[in-house]
Parts: structure tokens; C-alpha cells; sequence
């Protein structure tokens, strides 16, 4: 009979030994997880780049290049600027879906005033106004080509901008 009173009572400390461990250990997980924050890790978004439709209150609605950091204000300005009196909520801007390619809208370089120009790569203000001034002169542009008459248009130039010019509408 001491043997069975023996086990029982041993039976009985493992078991209040092994509830101990089980409840500090949940006490213990409980206590430490409350205080963790959770780290959520997304991957980052690519930039954006290719060619939007800035369209609505806008001087010149079409497809212009959307490069990596361009504001809404950048775009607008790429687009001649809000009309006079444009509201800005109803300027709009469109994202071609992934896969589709949009048509870049092209400068007319028989128009386009010398702040417009002076957005095209390679420009910048006083060959701009050397471009209108050349027109003022000669008349229209007949080629695209025509423009290398500009000094400091050259070559380099030209491959820049040729895909985005034009003397038509």
C-alpha cells in the first residue's frame, strides 16, 4: 500500500509541476506578444514612367512622357497649363493600363509658344524663343528637319525631340 500511495503522490507532484510550467509559460507568452509591434513588409511600388492623357481644363489635352517624381503640377505644366479660370478638379489624368501603349502628343512647332517649346529635351527658354523668332522670319516650318537651322539644334538635338515634334496638325 505505500507503493500506491508513493505513485499517487508523485503522480500528483508531476502533474502541479507540469500546470505551473504550462500556465507561466502562457503567462509569460501573453505578457511579451502584447507589447510587440507587428512588422508588416510590403515591397516598394516602382516608379511610374511612360506617357499619360492630361485632358479637361487644359491648354494643350493630349499624351505627354510621366517620368519617375512628376507632380501633378509637373503635368499640368506639360500640358500648357490649366485654361483660364480652369477648376482643378476638372483636369483629368489618365494612366494607360499595363501593356498599352499611348500615343505621345506632339509639339507643333509651327504653334507652340516658346514656354511650350521650352519643355521639349534639349531646348530649354532662349532656343525656344530663337525657334519663334526663326518663324517670325522665315514663316512656318515646311520639315521638322527645318528646326537644325536653329543655332545650337543639331544633330543630338534633333534625335532627342523628332519623335516629338511636329509641323502639322
Amino acid at each position: 500500500m505505500k507503493a500506491g500511495r508513493l505513485i499517487n503522490g508523485w503522480t500528483l507532484i508531476a502533474v502541479v509541476l507540469t500546470v505551473i510550467v504550462i500556465a507561466g509559460g502562457v503567462y509569460i507568452g501573453l505578457k511579451n506578444g502584447q507589447d510587440q509591434p507587428i512588422e508588416i513588409t510590403l515591397a516598394p511600388n516602382p516608379p511610374l514612367e511612360g506617357t499619360v492623357y492630361i485632358g479637361g481644363e487644359v491648354n494643350n489635352p493630349g499624351y505627354y512622357p510621366l517620368y519617375a517624381g512628376d507632380t501633378f503640377d509637373d503635368l499640368v505644366r506639360a500640358a500648357g497649363g490649366p485654361t483660364e479660370g480652369a477648376d482643378l478638379g476638372h483636369i483629368e489624368v489618365k494612366v494607360p493600363g499595363q501593356g498599352r501603349v499611348a500615343e505621345l502628343q506632339q509639339v507643333n512647332i509651327n504653334t507652340a509658344g516658346a514656354w511650350l517649346l521650352a519643355a521639349l529635351p534639349g531646348i530649354g527658354e532662349v532656343r525656344a524663343q530663337e525657334i519663334v523668332s526663326y518663324r517670325q522670319r522665315n514663316g512656318l516650318f515646311r520639315d521638322t528637319r527645318e528646326i537644325m537651322n536653329i543655332e545650337g539644334i543639331g544633330e543630338a538635338t534633333f534625335e532627342l525631340i523628332k519623335d516629338l515634334i511636329t509641323v502639322g496638325d
